[in-house]
């Protein structure tokens, strides 16, 4: 069973599927405790926020309210609803507190592909063929280390950056970790900051790196 937060279809905005029309299925529960995040209504799943599946697609705002559900609800779910993108990302919260091996499984056999959008501070269960999104979380509230194994299953690692000691974590973790994504490495500008903006671009410049803009963010959509 999973904790469903919220399912949608929209673009994704950041990332190697950049504009890739796609079905988000938030999961909730985090314990990392990232400053900036802005999806902290997922951090918990407090009892009495536990609503039906049925309160749960109808969801326009955000809100920390969450339901319970199968493989075979989400997939039924996503029919029912008559969803036409076949790219399916999985995030959060932290979706690999889970294990996601049922459910990109059940995805893949309806011919579509999963992503999974991931701090790498937990164990990533999953099938083969899905896309591991890896942003790796460094020294966050919950101090919780980012995993060698994450990283070394990522297929592209998507990093968030402020300033320059976040560029400089990242050396050390790809050092200690003895990692190079399979599609490379991409730095994303915390908040759209100008400062940030313009360092990652300058580093990517510098190191062949890839830049990863949240798009949805600047178009206002979800």
């Amino acid at each position: 069973m999973y904790k469903v937060n919220e399912i949608f279809q929209t673009i994704q905005g950041e990332g190697h599927f950049t504009g890739v029309p796609s079905v988000f299925i938030r999961l909730q529960v985090c314990p990392v405790g990232c400053a900036w995040c802005d999806t902290k209504q997922t951090w918990q799943a407090l009892a009495q926020d536990q609503v039906s599946f049925g309160d749960i697609i109808i969801k326009q705002v955000d809100s920390p309210t969450w339901c319970l559900a199968s493989v075979d609800e989400i997939i039924s779910q996503y029919q029912s609803l008559g969803f036409t993108a076949k790219h399916i990302v999985i995030t959060g919260g932290e979706p690999c507190l889970y294990n996601l091996l049922p459910l990109t499984q059940a995805f893949e056999k309806m011919g579509c592909q999963c992503q999974i959008e991931t701090s790498g501070t937990s164990e990533i269960i999953c099938s083969d063929n899905t896309w591991v999104t890896v942003s790796p979380k460094i020294a966050m509230k919950g101090k919780l280390p980012v995993l060698t194994s994450a990283m070394q299953r990522a297929n592209e690692i998507k990093h968030p950056v402020a300033t320059q000691k976040d560029i400089d974590q990242l050396d050390a973790l790809l050092t200690a970790t003895n990692c190079q994504a399979k599609s490379g490495i991409a730095l994303q500008p915390i908040s759209q900051k100008p400062r940030a903006t313009e360092l990652c671009m300058q580093v990517c410049i510098e190191r062949n790196w890839r830049l990863s803009i949240q798009t949805h963010k600047y178009l206002n959509i979800a």
